[in-house]
């Protein structure tokens, strides 16, 4: 198994200092005049425990762990982590001491192009897993257990199944909002006018509750979708306003970073990128020629997004109150990235993607790597 070159929480974990207090009781008036006992000269003092300093967090990104196999998606779990690997099927448990342990094989994974074990999410004991399968995309559940070191998941229920899928735009990516329910994006799978249509799955944010069924306050009553007119949605986060934020993948133009309204229309495959509004589309927040972005996970620190990049090969940062308030980090220098958190330790965790087929692995690919958000100026 992989360890990190530190142990991580060593930055994150504060020990409260201890102090020690007596109850004192009342003085019985007879003995006010007794003298006081002297104090045995061999009596040691009590030395309170010292708070130890917490390590700063790195500057430079630093590897958590190393050697991983088209890793996909992270979730945290406690004081670590669960991660996915698209071609292997595996969901692996990266513990409080930065070790890399197996914590489960997800049966059914069909790999191919871009499809294969992608999007991780947890809710308290409930993990939800994104998966293609022969029979199309489909979003599980199941129980997490154990202790962290040794955590594994139970028997799968199957709450979405039947998702449209293809070897590419399978979207994928999964998230619970801050409302409990959880949000599945679905890519348009090659099927573009689908896209546009409310009652076929392609191109949409689904919103479901926990065990799959809808929502009663959904855009739609009795329909799953929350938005629609998507291409391959691959990031999603909210912000501390509770507004929900998407970015997408464009075709040959444009790659988007939205801003999604319930019952939204974001114009795909009509329009791709800003100019869609005259027609009753939703314009991106923010847009960059493909080649430069390909974004997938983004993750919201104060007022600022980060999105790993694949074409790109950045970690790049919008401030969404001046979206054109952006930067670049990393450029060239870690390749592809494919999704970004924050970890147990409240540095920024994010995932290089080298060994997916389209990367060039380099030493130690692909990782999971971690920064002070401070230097990535979202703190």
């Amino acid at each position: 198994m992989r360890r990190a070159s530190t142990t991580f929480l060593a930055a994150g974990t504060l020990a409260a200092a201890t102090a020690l207090s007596g109850c004192g009781a009342t003085p019985d008036p007879t003995l006010s005049s007794a003298p006081a006992a002297a104090p045995s000269p061999s009596a040691p003092s009590a030395t309170p425990t010292p708070t130890p300093t917490p390590t700063p967090l790195p500057r430079e990104p630093e590897t958590v762990v190393d050697g991983l196999d088209a890793p996909w998606s992270i979730a945290v779990v406690g004081e670590g982590a669960l991660l996915t690997e698209r071609d292997s099927g595996r969901v692996l448990e990266v513990t409080p001491d930065g070790e890399l342990r197996e914590a489960a094989e997800i049966d059914g994974v069909l790999h191919g192009g871009e499809g294969g074990l992608l999007g991780l999410a947890v809710a308290g004991d409930a993990v939800f897993v994104y998966a293609t399968t022969h029979s199309g995309n489909r979003v599980e559940r199941y129980d997490l257990r154990g202790e962290p070191g040794s955590l594994s998941l139970g028997d799968p229920v199957t709450i979405v199944d039947g998702l449209p899928f293809a070897r590419t735009h399978n979207a994928g990516r999964i998230a619970i909002g801050p409302d409990g329910k959880l949000y599945v994006p679905v890519g348009d799978a090659g099927d573009r006018p689908a896209a546009q249509n409310p009652e076929r799955r392609n191109g949409k944010i689904l919103r479901l509750e926990l065990d799959g069924s809808v929502p009663d306050d959904n855009p739609t009553p009795g329909s799953p979708v929350y938005s629609l007119g998507h291409r391959n949605v691959q990031g999603l986060a909210w912000d501390a306003d509770g507004r929900l934020w998407a970015s997408e993948f464009g075709q040959n133009t444009w790659d988007e970073l939205n801003l999604i309204e319930p019952g939204g229309n974001y114009g795909w495959p009509v329009v791709e990128g800003t100019g869609g509004e005259d027609d009753g589309f939703v314009d991106p927040v923010a847009q960059w020629p493909t080649d430069e972005a390909s974004p997938s996970g983004i993750a919201i620190v104060g007022d600022v997004v980060l999105m790993a990049n694949l074409r790109g090969e950045v970690l790049r940062s919008v401030s969404l109150t001046d979206p054109e308030r952006q930067s670049e980090h990393y450029a060239g220098e870690l390749g592809r990235l494919r999704d970004v958190t924050i970890g147990p330790d409240g540095a920024v965790w994010f995932l290089t993607n080298n060994t997916d087929g389209r990367g060039d692995p380099r030493r130690g690919d692909d990782r999971l790597l971690r920064v002070d958000p401070a230097a990535l100026g979202a703190d």
